[in-house]
């Protein structure tokens, strides 16, 4: 992987609109893949947008009819604005292409981020992004003064938090002792190249995010570090440590073989022979056949 090397887009009265700055990743992008530029991460603040990944239902969107922008990379719906931290690390990852290493690393990056600013978080299985750990269900506050035998959200898929009141707001996910997002990763990799990337939730209004399901996720909130931390964070205290987090998790990661078993019966093809070479035999079945694939640092 080349140098990674970071450009600050615009922050605060300088915030990117969301498709100048999606119109800059596909430049940068194509720079990239043509091996013109090294691996590149964009930072910056959006004005108020809200952004659908593919996987976005119609019932997840603002009910108000606000507009959404669908863009085309992974997950679902969530916000983007002042207070929040965002970055799109245009990066060559090494085939095969390993996306779920790439989301892990974000991941870690954002992780120990938080963790310089005493902040404790975490990963939940199944669910992308950077978690705030919320209390064991059976010592949390019952949602609306319900015992949480009767928490709507734990029998009905289509319960809308949205519908019924301030208690189910994700903002306010925090005061329930929920889990809470801090940060979310949708990304897009084209051509080997990714796009896209992650928000760092350090000092926005959350009530943003009660307007729509954030990320699809009924049972969980939003969560910053502003409000984790009971202080004001101002995004230029937190750029420079994501970017010397990302150089160590990002630039610091190597690709490394991985063997995949094949499954019992199955035969490798033959590969093919430069011309005047007898062809060459196919691996045995068993045998495990190494490829690469990046790893989390």
């Amino acid at each position: 992987m080349s140098e990674l090397r970071f450009v600050r887009l615009g922050f605060g009265g300088e915030a990117v609109e969301y498709q100048e700055a999606w119109d800059k990743q596909r430049e940068v992008h194509a720079a990239r893949f043509a091996d013109e530029i090294d691996d590149t991460c964009l930072l910056l603040e959006h004005p108020p947008v809200y952004t659908a990944g593919r996987r976005t239902t119609q019932g997840e969107r603002p009910l108000d009819g606000t507009p959404v922008v669908d863009v085309d990379r992974g997950g679902k719906i969530t916000w983007h604005g002042p207070g929040q931290l965002v970055g799109y690390p245009i990066m060559k990852l090494p085939r095969p292409v390993d996306v779920v290493a790439h989301v892990r690393r974000l991941e870690e990056a954002l992780i120990r981020t938080a963790a310089e600013f005493g902040l404790e978080t975490s990963r939940i299985e199944g669910r992308s992004g950077v978690w705030v750990l919320g209390d064991p269900v059976e010592l949390r506050p019952a949602p609306g003064g319900l015992s949480l035998d009767f928490d709507p959200r734990l029998t009905d898929e289509e319960f809308d938090p949205r519908l019924n009141g301030p208690e189910y707001a994700p903002s306010n996910a925090g005061q329930r002792r929920e889990d809470r997002k801090l940060a979310a990763i949708g990304i897009r990799v084209a051509k080997g190249v990714t796009m896209h990337g992650f928000a760092l939730n350090v000092n926005p209004d959350n009530t943003w995010f009660d307007r729509i399901i954030p990320c699809g996720i009924r049972d969980a909130g939003v969560a910053s570090l502003a409000n984790e931390l009971g202080r004001d964070v101002p995004i230029a205290e937190v750029l420079p440590v994501v970017e010397r987090h990302l150089r160590e998790v990002l630039g610091g990661a190597e690709p490394k073989p991985r063997a995949i078993e094949r499954p019992a019966g199955t035969v490798a093809a033959a590969a093919p022979a430069p011309a005047g070479e007898p062809a060459r035999e196919p691996a045995p079945a068993s045998a495990p056949v190494p490829v690469t694939a990046q790893v989390p640092a």
